[in-house]
């Protein structure tokens, strides 16, 4: 699925938003992290007699050769060539022809093998045969010398900037509040720079906090103004920078071209499909269903593929501006396959205020709203910006639309998450311009189709964009 949203996360240094990799918050599932220079991964972590355990398979068999032999209540594991042997109901294991203690007793259910997390630092070593770094309240093992460290400088520049190099490249999870910028490191071994709490001087970006939890690292960096994150140097650098206003732009020349950007030789191949002027003169937002064609999306369900989901929402949005007297237009009507570049220079053809990506999700979490998180990019040249990073004059509109959107959806009861991603083809844009993904509010997959659950995300929508609809025409392009 080349324009699938998740696989476009991680094509650009992002963490896929699978369901375990999501921000953690109370109802999010334990789980725990492994590590190493095989592999990096997040074993379930289960629950028994009020004890947190985990299957030894499962965080085993990503690092080697693993088998199992059961009889009875006897339970023999090997890894590799090291046999450990094990007896449900017992506080004792024997690993290498030597007894280990374990804390809580070890647990046989259908021939599963359950081991108490606060044993792994008795356990593990002698099967793995290296040592290993054990962060039970973080729920996070580090198998070896696999640690990414990193440093914080705040520099004295205008705007002020928070400089953080890491030791490998890294691919956080970023999300931006008001007075926060925080993130998520779910499948990165970083650890903290000596001390949990950083501080800084500079009265715009004041100080940092790292924590360890549920499997992930957190650094959240407090701001007194909004703040932008920006990678650098392959994913080694992240740089926060405190956002100015946003300018206004600059007077039009009297004959402009129809898209200002100097775009990739395949959005302007021949093959693209093409915007009429006539059609685009009023265009007030595009709206840009995801996937289509051979690109189907995630499989929602066994029969309800994304694209169709994510087309039906929108031709729903498009009747609801309408109805406001926004005229709307589709970058798709039907089941086309189209590319991040051609969708970008089509929603640039249109000059319109704002560009709506939608797509969908089966997970029970309401809806998540993104804004583009600027990449490294080239220098603009007179009125043709750079491609990679068109957006950037436009991050700051970008997320004041979000934002409205965010406060029309909480008014309809609507579980909501904001944060920014280095999204195609948000970057690429010369409008304000947000991704939403839209989810069941609960475990109801089929909600996703359901007319009465569209209508009250879409008016949300609507409602959120239209508060803004003067300001977003005052910075048309």
């Amino acid at each position: 699925m080349p324009y699938s949203f998740r696989s476009s996360l991680v094509l650009l240094r992002f963490v896929a938003l699978a369901s375990l990799l999501v921000f953690s918050s109370p109802s999010s599932p334990k789980q725990f992290s492994v590590y190493s220079k095989t592999a990096n991964y997040s074993v379930v972590v289960v629950e028994r007699n009020n004890t947190d355990y985990l299957g030894l398979l499962e965080l085993l068999e990503p690092l080697g050769t693993v088998s199992v032999k059961a009889n009875g209540g006897h339970w023999t594991f090997r890894y590799n060539d090291v046999e450990a042997d094990f007896v449900a109901g017992r506080m004792r294991a024997r690993v290498r022809g030597s007894d280990i203690d374990l804390p809580a007793a070890f647990v046989l259910e259908n021939n599963r093998g359950l081991v108490p997390t606060s044993g792994l630092g008795a356990l593990l070593p002698p099967m793995l045969g290296s040592p290993i770094t054990l962060n039970l309240s973080g729920r996070r093992l580090f198998v070896g010398d696999v640690a990414i460290h990193f440093t914080a400088v705040a520099t004295k520049t205008v705007p002020p900037k928070l400089v953080m190099n890491f030791g490998s490249p890294v691919n956080p999870m970023i999300a931006t509040e008001p007075g926060k910028l925080e993130m998520m490191f779910a499948h990165d071994p970083v650890v903290a720079p000596g001390s949990q709490t950083l501080t800084f001087d500079s009265k715009a970006i004041p100080s940092a906090t790292f924590e360890e939890t549920n499997g992930m690292a957190k650094l959240l960096v407090t701001t007194t103004v909004p703040a932008m994150a920006n990678f650098s140097n392959d994913g080694r650098t992240i740089t926060i920078t405190a956002a100015a206003p946003p300018a206004p732009p600059p007077s039009l020349p009297p004959s402009r071209p129809t898209a200002r950007l100097t775009a990739p030789p395949s959005a302007a191949a021949s093959s693209e499909p093409k915007t009429s002027a006539s059609a685009a003169t009023h265009v007030f937002v595009v709206i840009d269903p995801a996937h289509g064609g051979d690109e189907s999306g995630a499989a929602l369900t066994d029969q309800l593929p994304e694209k169709n989901v994510t087309l039906a929402f929108a031709r729903r949005l498009r009747t609801l501006f309408d109805l406001r007297g926004l005229n709307a237009w589709m970058v798709r009507d039907g089941d086309l396959t189209l590319s991040p570049d051609q969708r970008a220079a089509m929603g640039n053809a249109s000059g319109a205020a704002i560009y709506i990506a939608v797509h969908a999700t089966s997970e029970d979490n309401g809806v998540r709203l993104y804004t583009a998180l600027m990449p490294s990019g080239g220098p603009n040249q007179g009125w043709f910006l750079d491609w990679e990073t068109a957006q950037s004059s436009f991050e700051g509109l970008s997320q004041t639309a979000a934002a409205s959107v965010a406060t029309g959806l909480e008014s309809k009861q609507v579980s909501v998450r904001s944060l920014s991603a280095p999204l195609r083809p948000l970057n690429n844009l010369v409008m304000a311009a947000f991704a939403i993904e839209i989810g069941p509010a609960s475990r109801d997959v089929s909600q996703l189709s359901s007319p009465e659950y569209q209508l009250r995300l879409g008016e949300a929508v609507v409602s959120g964009v239209a508060d803004i609809s003067d300001q977003l025409d005052a910075h048309r392009k």
